[in-house]
């Protein structure tokens, strides 16, 4: 409590009955405390990795594949794998490092307090408009296997989901485990039955121009075009890292370990979602002769398709193709939601000094993803996600110059990632001025300002103008935005020699009487005590008083 007569007694603040069970809320606002941390390395990978099993990869495979060719889509998803293991790499391990999920890391990372509210939006979006991706995909099988009508198929679709995530990741990490071996099983099935079935649909895909013949040879424009939709993909780092969060600390008996499963489950998700992407690609070319270009890019379409090369019984092949499209989408759609809730958590947070809990948030996210749905988001896909991704490429490449660069190379930034709204400044103008800058000038050249070259490449564009503008404003700016005060201890987490596992040092918080880990806390002059920084993110009478000066 306030010292007697340096401050006033002020009234406890009381959380919602959601907002303060730690198994439902899950840390939305928060770093992930030791005591919280209780699963092994392989568990947190196993769970991040499972959020990794949508069908979306499936259909933009194709569907590239479908508009520009075998060579234009192939060589669109090796270059992009390639760009997005790199950009994860750093921001897997700060995340895994310092157990923050992405919102409170971007907020470190050269963007400021309410400068990564832009970027909540921009990863709420990602979540939002994947959901409504792979809801699609959902709802097409529900509505071929039990003849419901697309409306009420998008319902169920979107609204089943809701319960599996409120329990947060005390049940996903059970969810996704228990799914993992039967889903890998089905994922290749398709494809080991068409190499025995037809190998000659291998030969057709090979030599695929594409539906309009344009795409015979490779084409630059084409390239750009394809590889600007892959590259949409580049935000999954930040539902790797919601995982990734809760990985245990790492000490000099686990390290080999710690780092197997931080590479593997953060940026290394690229490299099955590679292998899925081309998967689709075979698959695309294979039924569009049986489907047509419309529906050549429907999941549940090559499954179907492809494992009736096998099974000759009608009924059959539906039921295994819809398990595997149903399975598939609620490993993948949970993710979507349950990143979704973090994301909006954090926006309303910072925004409006309001949190009823991250299940509020939860249903918020899905009831924006159902509306797409109805709206029918899947057939734009190329045009969504080609915009999308100048925005999400920025974001990211931003951020990862910051960590790889100004903080890594140039030691600008702190050495550590500052998260606590009472340590930071409003805006970092390193990280949120280059990403609207290269947003601003990429999105420009995708709708042709700048000719037709640059138009199909405006992501590559966005990702150099956000990689070099970054340590460009560092510089110019001598790191003055980074922290507006500095901490009263030393704020960095153990260092790898030195972190054990017993329990952390606890601190009271003033504000809402409850004991938090140290490194959650921050000194606070209008409460005149340690305040947690979920209270300190929500007090909107305090006027930043701890800044001043």
């Amino acid at each position: 409590m306030p010292a007697s007569g340096s401050a006033p007694l002020r009234p406890r603040r009381v959380f919602s009955r959601w907002a303060n069970n730690p198994v439902v809320e899950d840390y939305a606002l928060r770093y992930a405390p030791r005591s919280f941390r209780r699963w092994s390395e392989w568990a947190v990978a196993g769970a991040a990795l499972g959020g990794i099993a949508y069908l979306a990869d499936f259909a933009i495979g194709g569907s590239i594949t479908l508009t520009y060719g075998f060579v234009n889509a192939l060589t669109g998803i090796l270059v992009v794998a390639a760009i997005i293991f790199l950009t994860g790499l750093p921001i897997a391990y700060w995340a895994s490092k310092e157990n923050i999920d992405m919102d409170l890391l971007t907020r470190g990372a050269g963007f400021g307090y309410y400068g990564s509210t832009l970027t909540s939006l921009i990863y709420a979006s990602f979540t939002f408009i994947y959901f409504s991706l792979e809801g699609s995909v959902m709802a097409q099988a529900l509505n071929l296997a039990f003849g419901w009508p697309l409306p009420v198929a998008y319902l169920v679709a979107a609204l089943g989901i809701i319960p599996l995530v409120v329990y947060g990741m005390t049940f996903l990490s059970r969810l996704q485990a228990w799914t993992q071996p039967l889903w890998l099983a089905l994922l290749v099935l398709p494809l080991f039955v068409i190499l025995a079935r037809d190998p000659q649909a291998f030969a057709q895909w090979t030599a695929f121009a594409g539906v309009n013949g344009h795409g015979a040879h490779f084409s630059p424009l084409l390239f750009g075009a394809a590889a600007g939709v892959v590259l949409s993909l580049i935000a999954q780092i930040g539902e790797q890292v919601d995982y990734l969060r809760f990985m245990p600390d790492r000490t000099l008996k686990n390290r080999r370990r710690w780092w197997w499963a931080v590479v593997l489950a953060g940026p290394g998700w690229v490299i099955l979602g590679a292998a899925k992407q081309i998967g689709g690609s075979v698959l695309a070319t294979f039924v569009l002769p049986a489907v047509g270009p419309a529906r050549a890019d429907e999941p549940i379409q090559m499954y179907l398709h492809a494992l009736g090369l096998w099974i000759r019984n009608p009924a059959v092949d539906l039921t295994l193709a819809t398990l595997f499209v149903l399975l598939s989408q609620v490993k993948i759609n949970v993710t979507n939601a349950y990143s979704g809730s973090l994301s909006w958590s954090n926006f309303f947070s910072r925004v409006f000094h309001f949190h009823p809990g991250r299940v509020v948030w939860l249903v918020l996210n899905v009831g924006i993803a159902l509306t797409l749905m109805e709206l029918g988001v899947f057939g734009f896909l190329n045009a969504i996600l080609g915009f999308y991704s100048n925005v999400a490429v920025a974001w990211i490449g931003a951020v990862v110059a910051d960590l790889v660069i100004n903080k890594s190379l140039l030691h600008i930034s702190p050495p550590y990632i500052e998260f606590k709204r009472a340590h930071l400044y409003n805006f970092n103008p390193v990280g949120f001025g280059s990403m609207l800058i290269a947003s601003a000038v990429s999105i420009a050249a995708f709708f042709g300002a700048f000719g037709p070259f640059l138009a199909a490449f405006s992501p590559f564009l966005s990702l150099l103008l956000a990689f070099v503008l970054a340590p460009v404003i560092a510089l110019l700016t001598r790191g003055r935005w980074y922290l507006a005060r500095r901490p009263e201890a030393p704020d960095a987490p153990a260092t790898e020699a030195a972190a054990t596992v017993e329990a952390a040092a606890t601190l009271n918080c003033v504000s809402c009487g409850f004991d938090y880990e140290e490194h959650d806390t921050a000194q606070c002059p209008y409460h005149d005590g340690p305040v947690c920084s979920l209270c300190c993110s929500l007090e909107r009478n305090c006027h930043d008083l701890c800044k001043r000066g």
